[in-house]
């Protein structure tokens, strides 16, 4: 009997199988569909009993920290939307986003029942959010969307969806670990497939990790880049080049996204990709340059497209660029071992600021333990404002009755709207347990 294939086979089989989905909704039937996740803790999403398959990922955040005492009622405001959308000019409301909670709160998924996660990455660049910094695209595995007005912020709110498929036989479990001092707002749903057969033996599982190198061991920054000299430099086993994934097991890489901060003012890309397959000495893959492997030519062009793209382009930033390649169609297959590495500058050259998220599949057990940089060491590299120094001039009665009226208001509204945040983390906490119950039950009516 013939088999279908292509991108959308899945599509033409009746499948017994049965739809499931975590998500951040109010169990209550009220309408605050959002989790506020605590400083300083894990909380898990849900776990789900397999077999079965995550199929799709929408989550949307964001995170504030209270600068002043709201003209708006705060306990009313808490059943309120969460997020006013209402301009700090305006004064209704002084709230400042955290910039850099994309990198500072991380997720996290087990598969089965290994004592190791099989993705381990920041909350941001897991979705291609590079350097807490979103940027609108549209690629076959993932996607972000956030409004014109947002556009060019750090840790700017906005939508990221994943479509990779996620398969596990015995239990899924996903968690978000806060490591901010501040909570954030977290919106989701994870939609799966239950099946009543087990996975083939075969089945490949899904996973991602995060590195970076900052700064890159660069023998030659002080060198003008594409000079005779650099160039003529070789570099034919890899030695020193920035490591997108080192694993050991046998299953297939399916891409990365990759985020460069460039100090040179020169260009960044005249790396080489490398590909070491099952122990090699020397790499059997090798690419002409970075923007080469990134699928682009003569430099990175502004376009997003299904396998390979610009998310953040360095002409719109303050001296940084966020690619995307993807090997959906093209997978690199390994049998023991796979070392994906790319040069910082030919012969790696130079000293830049390079951080990634690779994705690949292989069979468990996971054999890399996968580890991440503490929170200070993942923060990005970004310019500084120089300190000012005020002075204020002589006041009258007026000023000075202001500032005690507005320190005597911040003294009453500042605890309360606390508490309601407090009120919100906890529930976040009952609702996690409610949502791995919920998908319990319904794995129960399935079998």
């Amino acid at each position: 009997m013939n088999k279908l294939s292509g991108l959308f086979q899945d599509l033409t089989t009746v499948k017994k199988a049965r739809n499931g989905r975590l998500s951040s909704w109010d169990h209550s039937g009220r309408n605050q569909d959002y989790w506020e996740i605590p400083a300083g803790e894990s909380i898990t999403l849900g776990e789900i009993e397999g077999p079965g398959c995550i199929t799709h990922m929408w989550m949307t955040s964001s995170c504030r920290k209270v600068r002043a005492p709201s003209i708006l009622d705060p306990v009313l405001n808490a059943n309120a939307a969460p997020v006013m959308e209402i301009h700090p000019a305006l004064g209704v409301i002084w709230d400042d986003y955290d910039p850099f909670y994309y990198r500072k709160a991380l997720i996290r998924i087990t598969w089965d029942d290994q004592d190791t996660p099989s993705v381990l990455a920041p909350f941001g660049d897991f979705f291609c959010i590079g350097n807490s910094f979103p940027g609108n695209f549209s690629s076959l595995p993932f996607n972000v969307s956030l409004k014109p007005e947002e556009a060019g912020k750090y840790g700017a709110p906005c939508s990221v969806s994943c479509y990779f498929p996620m398969p596990f036989n015995k239990k899924a479990k996903i968690e978000i670990i806060n490591q901010n001092e501040l909570p954030f707002i977290l919106y989701f749903n994870i939609d799966y497939e239950m099946y009543q057969e087990p996975l083939s033996p075969d089945t490949a599982y899904f996973h991602a990790c995060w590195n970076r190198q900052n700064p890159c061991d660069g023998w030659g920054p002080d060198l003008q880049v594409n000079t005779p000299e650099v160039n003529t430099v070789s570099n034919l086993k890899g030695d020193g080049n920035y490591v997108l994934l080192d694993t050991k097991g046998t299953g297939h890489y399916v891409g990365c996204n990759l985020t460069v901060r460039h100090f040179q003012g020169s260009w960044w890309g005249e790396g080489n990709d490398m590909f070491f397959i099952d122990g090699e000495e020397y790499p059997s893959l090798n690419g002409t340059g970075t923007e080469d492997y990134l699928n682009h030519a003569w430099g990175m062009q502004k376009n997003a497209f299904p396998f390979f793209g610009t998310i953040v382009h360095e002409s719109n930033t303050d001296g940084f660029q966020v690619s995307y390649r993807f090997h959906i169609t093209d997978p690199v297959r390994f049998e023991k071992s796979l070392k994906v590495t790319i040069e910082h500058g030919h012969a790696n050259q130079l000293s830049d600021d390079w951080s990634s998220t690779a994705y690949w599949y292989q069979q468990l057990p996971t054999l890399t333990k996968l580890s991440i940089l503490p929170v200070d060491k993942r923060l990005p590299v970004v310019p500084q404002w120089p300190e000012r120094t005020l002075t204020k001039p002589e006041m009258t009665e007026e000023m000075i009755q202001a500032h005690k009226n507005y320190d005597a208001r911040w003294k009453e509204y500042n605890p309360v709207r606390q508490e309601q945040i407090r009120i919100k983390e906890e529930k976040a906490r009952h609702e996690s347990v409610l949502n791995t119950q919920f998908a319990k039950e319904q794995r129960e009516k399935f079998k």
